[in-house]
């Protein structure tokens, strides 16, 4: 059997189908793996299944590395340099599909307890401080009927559309860097990424992270946003400017951010923490029973149709 190490503790149904394929070694910390770790991994197993926070530089796959393919657990792969990777002739997968409705639902979860101020009123309820209902309490922003603006409409943005259009009757408009033809939903494509930001009452990121979207929303683009506006990033934390999104949450550039990623994750900005006008949640997007074992599933299925000589399902 081809050997096989498991970077994080991942769903026993996940483990019991590998090790029916594969010489299984799963490392029971949940931590990202150190350099040293990774250079020992490359070169003493056929495989590794690594997921967000693994980093795999250019630099580490040096040499002539065992390990063949890396069959990543997630959708996003901004922490292995898979150009490096196949230049060294290990293959690189990741797992879409799996991903998409659960990532959506929490994108909608927070637009949801930002704009409604959910957030603020649990603190306030369990810190003892709700003085009972009256008229004018925590007054937030009514979603229906209001302006969705989508950055990045790949199979999360469309799911997103498609919620906020059948669920809530929100108008969408959305930026893509290339011309979108087939949606299930009746969002309408504008040309820039200003125009979005500028039309939107609130703004949903769903993009991948890659040099040419790294702090895609910065300060400028926070001022198109405007005081009135609210931002949601469930994609990768380094796309916003977290420095610039901390400036304008704290003058009431904009109304309020609910973030599911951060720039330095797992490190949250006290100045983040300390703001009412933000919800924070600690990168819930997949964090379903159901939707990380199909991840794992995913990840598996790649790995044997690898070790099968047989094209692997996701190529990044």
């Amino acid at each position: 059997m081809p050997t096989l190490f498991v970077t994080r503790p991942l769903p026993q149904r996940v483990i019991d189908a590998a090790a029916a394929s594969f010489d299984v070694t799963v490392r029971s910390e949940n931590t990202p793996l150190t350099k040293a770790e990774i250079a020992s991994v490359l070169a003493e197993f056929d495989a590794v299944l690594p997921t967000l926070g693994d980093v795999f530089p250019a630099d580490v796959f040096e040499g002539k590395p065992r390990c063949r393919i890396l069959a990543n657990f997630g959708v996003g792969f901004n922490h292995i340099d898979a150009a490096a990777a196949r230049a060294a002739g290990v293959e690189v997968t990741n797992t879409p599909g799996a991903v998409t409705d659960a990532t959506a639902d929490i994108a909608m979860t927070l637009m949801l307890m930002t704009c409604r101020r959910a957030g603020e009123g649990e603190r306030m309820v369990r810190a003892g401080n709700w003085p009972g209902w009256h008229p004018t309490q925590l007054l937030g922003m009514h979603v229906s009927g209001k302006t969705l603006g989508v950055i990045g409409m790949g199979r999360i943005g469309k799911a997103i559309a498609k919620r906020a259009i059948n669920g809530f009757g929100m108008k969408v408009v959305f930026y893509n860097r290339s011309k979108v033809s087939e949606l299930e939903s009746d969002a309408r494509q504008l040309d820039t990424l200003h125009e979005v930001l500028s039309a939107a009452d609130v703004v949903i990121i769903a993009l991948p992270a890659t040099p040419e979207t790294h702090h895609l929303i910065d300060a400028t683009a926070l001022a198109a946003l405007g005081p009135q506006s609210y931002l949601v990033n469930i994609a990768r934390g380094d796309i916003v400017a977290e420095a610039a999104l901390i400036e304008a949450l704290q003058q009431n550039r904009i109304a309020g951010a609910g973030l599911d990623v951060y720039e330095f994750e797992p490190k949250v900005p006290e100045a983040l923490v300390a703001l009412e006008n933000v919800t924070l949640l600690p990168h819930l997007g997949t964090a379903a029973q159901e939707v990380r074992e199909g991840m794992g599933m995913m990840a598996v299925e790649n790995l044997i149709a690898f070790f099968d000589g047989k094209a692997v399902l996701n190529p990044v």
